[in-house]
Formats: structure tokens, sequence, C-alpha cells
């Protein structure tokens, strides 16, 4: 009989860790709500007590996510757990994960505690976070690291305190599968009473195993899996809980295990996290890249349009890429538009519905025919949770090899159009200087990128971008066009609106602060 996996998403919290990323508090809840849509058990929405930009976030997704646990982590310090339960205590199913390091290398060099010492904190910092809620997460920072022994007694230490999930982490990607399985069967083996929690655990990618780690532990008895969507987090990433989901269901003789992810929303959210987060998926990435589906070769091709399976072992649709042959086109009415977007998972308001339809009508005029990512392309750019300060109206660029690049842009502002010109070092570092002294603005271009959205000299060009104005804070911006310069416009455009959103709320708190 198979068993159940639990499902532990942290995007939002270790994901957001990447170097780079920095997400609103709207763009984390909508992700929130995409994740409860993809059926994952928990949510670890953030580390409250680290800002107070995380903290309301976390509040927000526990206030208003239902259907799944939220999580927030706390260190064992009171004031970290109790932080992160004012956060939390508005949520359906609230848990507070609470940590600790328990390798020597940590407890020498970075907390500079004895193993006593981190005993008593494990077992006070649970008992807190116990008076609060009945679903309390231990996680033993660098398990695979530590000392069998020590790490059992933490463990049973944590249990004896109320933990009813207990977390052992592979924190800097050390393990390797059969060393992990082991670690985990030896722990099994030698905590006393570890059979009424929920074993989990937490991989890194270091040297590409975090998914095979998770993988062999659950082969050996864990019933939790924490991991990322796309695989993002600290340094090289977590492991990929799309790849996680999709390795025990296509291997469940193997397994014999369960989720009870939806697995047709896997494309979509992974779609919604690259576009939020501004970290392009890699076209070999398994399961969600544009190459993971794609056969060049003869032989594959051939062997495919006889028969999927052989050279296909995941049908496509399991995970929400549809490969529909209905086109559309300029002469394609609205209602055709929506049901497209339905099928493709997109719920559109009828103001967002109409605002996509324009876009999609003006492509058509460009495109002979519109594909499935083009319509990926416009809807997630309309669907901005930012409030649009400025819009591009129009630009001019003029550029090439003898004279020095110049670029007129113009804004609207509501009802005002606003127009300045600039050159720069080329003609995207032009637009950018006109950008600027358009809204006043004096933002640094940290990095810009392309990609092809589709195929074809009329492909959609997708320009991901990252700004900062005090070298603190980074804004990612997006923008798509069949025009390259016109994409990076739209996308510099939407980051500074990002910058000018955070401006005006920071100086609202301001002057509340002060009444």
């Amino acid at each position: 009989m198979s068993e159940r996996v639990y499902i532990f998403d942290t995007t939002l919290r270790d994901g957001e860790q990447s170097p780079g990323v920095s997400l609103n508090a709207g763009e984390k809840l909508q992700i929130a709500r995409q994740l409860a849509k993809l059926g994952v058990d928990v949510i670890e929405a953030g580390f409250p007590i680290s800002s107070q930009g995380d903290f309301e976030a976390v509040q927000m997704i526990a206030r208003e996510v239902k259907g799944v646990s939220v999580a927030g982590l706390a260190r064992t310090s009171f004031s970290d757990i109790d932080r992160a339960w004012e956060a939390l205590k508005v949520a359906e199913q609230p848990r507070i994960h609470t940590f600790i390091a328990t390798s020597d290398i940590h407890l020498q060099y970075k907390l500079r505690m004895s193993r006593e010492q981190v005993l008593e904190a494990a077992r006070d910092a649970v008992k807190r976070a116990k008076g609060y809620t009945s679903d309390v997460e231990f996680s033993a920072e660098d398990a695979s690291r530590s000392d069998l022994e020590f790490l059992c007694r933490v463990v049973e230490v944590a249990i004896a305190a109320g933990a009813t999930v207990i977390n052992i982490p592979d924190t800097v990607g050390y393990a390797s599968p059969d060393e992990f399985a082991r670690f985990i069967s030896a722990i099994r083996a030698g905590v006393k009473g570890i059979e009424k929690v929920v074993l989990s655990v937490h991989c890194h990618d270091d040297l590409g195993l975090a998914v095979a780690n998770s993988l062999a532990a659950v082969n050996v008895g864990a019933n939790q899996v924490e991991g990322a969507i796309n695989g993002i987090g600290e340094r090289a990433g977590n492991a990929s809980l799309e790849e996680v989901v999709m390795a025990l269901y296509t291997r469940r003789d193997l397994y014999k295990k369960y989720t009870n992810v939806k697995t047709e929303e896997i494309y979509r959210t992974s779609r919604l996290v690259s576009t939020l987060t501004g970290m392009v998926i890699q076209s070999n990435k398994a399961v969600v890249g544009k190459n993971a589906f794609a056969h060049e070769a003869g032989i594959h091709q051939d062997g495919v349009l006889k028969e999927r399976t052989t050279y296909e072992i995941m049908n496509p649709v399991m995970v929400g890429i549809s490969h529909s042959n209905l086109v559309l086109g300029k002469s394609s009415g609205r209602h055709a538009f929506r049901n497209r977007l339905e099928e493709l998972g997109y719920v559109l308001s009828d103001e967002e519905l109409q605002k996509a339809f324009v876009r999609f009508k003006n492509l058509a005029d460009r495109k002979k025919e519109i594909t499935d990512h083009d319509l990926e392309a416009i809807v997630e750019e309309e669907m901005r949770l930012v409030p649009t300060t400025y819009s591009l109206a129009y630009m001019h660029i003029s550029s090439g090899t003898t004279i020095v690049p110049t670029a007129t842009i113009g804004l609207l502002k509501g009802e005002e159009k606003l127009d300045e010109a600039a050159c720069g070092n080329g003609p995207v570092d032009a637009i950018c200087n006109a950008v600027d002294k358009v809204t006043g603005m004096n933002c640094t271009l940290l990095n810009w990128g392309i990609q092809a959205v589709t195929s074809g000299k009329d492909a959609i060009g997708e320009v991901t971008l990252k700004i900062t104005a005090d070298g603190d804070q980074v804004y990612v911006g997006r923008g798509i066009s069949t025009d390259i310069l016109e994409a990076s416009a739209k996308a510099y455009v939407n980051a500074v609106n990002k910058l000018l959103w955070d401006v005006a709320r920071e100086a609202e708190k301001n002057n509340g602060s002060s009444k």
C-alpha cells in the first residue's frame, strides 16, 4: 500500500534568499495562492523577525490563504518565536518552524555554544512554540554534518518538548544519496518517539544531489520533503519540488509513495515563480524547462510520433504543458481567447481580460500565429500587483556604429504625457537614462537578460532586468515585445514602478508613525 509524502514548500522563504531575488508582499501572496492551488501541504511564508516586510508578507499569507498550513521560520530565541506567532496567529493552520544548528563546526564558529546549551535551547524553543500552536516543526541545521549520537539526543529532546515534525537538513548539500539514506535510517532507529512525528528532509543542491538525496530519504521512511519551485534558494538552491513530485509519481512502482500535489499546476507555478523572481528557467531543466519535452533528433521524433512513451516517460499534459493545436490569430474573438486562457490555467477578472485581450490583438497585428507561450507572456505581464505610476507611451531610438546612441522616451503618468531624451553607451543604456530623466530617479542597472518566448523571426522577446536605487533593495522588471528595445523599456519602467511603490509605502508609514 502506498504511503503519503507531505510537500513543504519553502519558495517564499529559502527560495527568496536566492541572490538578487526580492519579492514584495503582493507578489508573495500571488505565489502563495498558486502554491495552495498546486496542492502543497505546507507553505513556509517567510522569516517574520528578519524584517517588517517579511512579517507583513507572512501575516498577509496567513490571513488570506486557506486550505494549507502556513509556516513561519524562527530561531530558538523567544523573540523570534513570539514574532512568528504574531504573524501566524490569523492562519487557518499555523505552524511555527524553529531551528538551531547541531554540527560541531556551527557550534564552535557560529553559535559559540556547548552541546548542552544547544539541547536546552531546542527544548525551550519547542515548548515556547507549543504554547502557541499544536503544530511545531524543529530543524537541526547542518544535521548531515552533525555527530549522529548528539543529533539523536537533540531530536529526542525536541520530540519530548512537543515537536510534531522533525526536519533533518543537508544544509550545505554535503551528503551523497546512499550516505544520506543510511543517516536517515540511523535516526529512525536511534531516536525514541520518532514514529510519533513526521520525519522531514531539507536538501540543498551544492553538489547537484538535492533531489537524489531527498528521494533516497523518502525510500527509507522520510515522509516530508522540503524544497522550492524551480529549485531556487541559497547558493545552488534547494531540491526542486516539481522534480521530487514527478519522480514519485512516474516511479511509483519503485517508491510506492504518493503526494497530494495537483501535477497539472506544476508548469503554471513554475512560470509564475520565474516571472516574479526574475530567475530564468534553464532550457534543459527537468520537468519544466522548455526543452523538457522537445525532440530534435530524427530518430526521437519518429519514435514519439509512433508512440509517445518511446522517448517520453512523462506525459507533458500531466505537468500542465498543453499540446493543443488551437491557433489564435487577429480574427479570434474574446470568447475563444478567454477559453484558451482558462485551459492554460489563467482565470482573469473582466478588467484583466480586457487589458490582456487588447494586448493580444495588438500582437496579432504583428504576428501571424499566437502560441500558448505568447499568451502566457501577455497575461503574466498584465497581471501586475504594483500600481502603474508610469507606462510606456512611445519610444524613438537612434543608434549605430558611427553615432552616439540616443533614446527619446514618452511616458504616461495618469493622463499626463512626459518625455525626455538621453544618450548612453548603447541603446538600452540610453533608454534607461531617458526613463530616469522622466521619473526623476537615479537607478543603477544591475542585470539585463533576454530570452525568446517563442520561435521564429516574429518571436516575442522577454527582457528581465534588475535595478537598484540605493545599492541595497533590488527590483526586478520584466517586459515583452517583438521589439527587444521596446521590451527593455517596458521592463525598466516596470522595475521603476515597483521602486516608486515602495518609496510611497515607506513615506505613508513614516507619516502614520509621526501622527
